[in-house]
């Protein structure tokens, strides 16, 4: 038997349709999603902390779920917005229908809403908090939006950071597709040897950004938020990442602190909230987007050369390009609106990207920024 369930925005605006995986009552602040393919990556991206996630895509849940495509340990969005729900995947990957692996995890899920007008509402008013259930009226629902807090000066990176240390050891080599014929698994590309120690920050790491980089010859140690400038030198590592994560960089006080003491020490590579925590570490400011960026399908230019990437996306925050200091310069931007996506310092090995050039999902234009931090490493030994 269909259960009802209401999708309700804080400004009043309401959409009804049916459940699917948990039941019950969640909030966050909604936003939406263009990618065409990759619903998994997104559920586990740690980004969406906090957030009510709608695909613009009409039909979702195709290939279902598989192990191999996790970006993180499970799922962190709030609740999962979608225009209809494939009930039965067809893809010899796949382990379990979506709808069960949000059940699984006690995840809602409303379908059969109408998710273009529910962007085109997001895209004239802005992200916005909302409320789905399964239990309350529309009037309830609405109320219990309004009531949630605001994603502006929320930290929920120490909700989502390595409790402890770690060396990344898991599978890193690029998967081929089975053989036509005879079924057996394709051969994996081989691993570079690992040339370079670095350490990076957990914000909210993606398993794909740890492979991509073991893919350029990185042996990684992750370390939690809260590690401090004198942990990781005594390290002694050749390089430091800085990852991508959810809430209000602004918020974070703490970590740009620590960063700060990290410049001109060693070379530094952030994406997506390292980059807007680059950004504070050096002084500047970042502010919340109208409706942010996500999705695979943004066009970046690197104003250095030119050339334009066709680039993957998820943040609600961009740098204030008027707030940084002469030392900074903005090397990418985003055509759709001309905010900053990428910077450098223009005397010291630090770099970064406001996008993901590891993509998971969506395209690898921007990949080569690995091999880049690689580069940069070896011309500062």
């Amino acid at each position: 038997m269909p259960i009802t369930c209401i999708l309700a925005l804080e400004d009043g605006r309401c959409f009804e349709g049916t459940a699917f995986g948990a039941t019950g009552t969640t909030t966050g602040e909604i936003c939406f999603n263009t990618s065409m393919t990759g619903y998994q990556e997104v559920i586990t991206d740690p980004s969406y902390r906090g957030q009510i996630v709608a695909m613009t895509y009409p039909q979702i849940g195709n290939y279902g779920i598989n192990p191999e495509d996790a970006e993180s340990s499970g799922p962190h969005i709030r609740a999962f917005v979608i225009g209809e729900l494939c009930e039965v995947p067809s893809n010899w990957r796949s382990s379990q229908p979506l709808a069960a692996y949000l059940e699984e995890h006690q995840i809602l899920g409303i379908e059969g809403i109408d998710t273009r007008a529910l962007t085109k509402h997001l895209r004239s008013l802005g992200a916005m908090r909302a409320c789905v259930s399964t239990e309350l009226s529309a009037e309830e629902a609405v109320a219990a939006a309004k009531a949630s807090p605001s994603m502006e000066g929320m930290d929920y990176v120490k909700e989502v950071s390595t409790p402890e240390s770690y060396i990344w050891s898991e599978e890193s080599r690029e998967w081929a597709l089975p053989n036509v014929v005879t079924g057996e698994p394709g051969p994996y590309l081989a691993l570079p040897p690992a040339r370079h120690r670095i350490v990076a920050y957990d914000f909210g790491l993606k398993y794909n950004i740890l492979r991509r980089l073991r893919q350029a010859g990185f042996e990684v140690e992750v370390v939690n938020s809260r590690c401090s400038a004198a942990e990781v030198l005594a390290k002694n590592p050749d390089g430091l990442f800085l990852s991508n994560g959810p809430g209000d960089p602004a918020a974070l006080g703490y970590i740009h602190e620590e960063i700060r003491s990290l410049i001109g020490k060693l070379p530094i590579f952030g994406i997506c909230l390292g980059n807007q925590i680059l950004a504070h570490a050096f002084g500047g400011k970042t502010f919340k987007l109208k409706f942010g960026h996500r999705g695979g399908n943004q066009p970046v230019k690197d104003l250095r050369t030119g050339k334009i990437s066709i680039t993957s996306q998820n943040h609600g925050f961009a740098v204030d390009p008027d707030s940084l200091p002469p030392e900074i310069e903005v090397t990418h931007i985003n055509l759709n609106d001309n905010t900053v996506e990428g910077m450098r310092h223009r005397d010291l090995p630090i770099f970064s990207v406001q996008y993901h050039p590891e993509a998971a999902p969506g395209p690898n234009d921007a990949a080569y920024f690995f091999e880049e931090f690689a580069a940069l490493i070896d011309q500062t030994k």
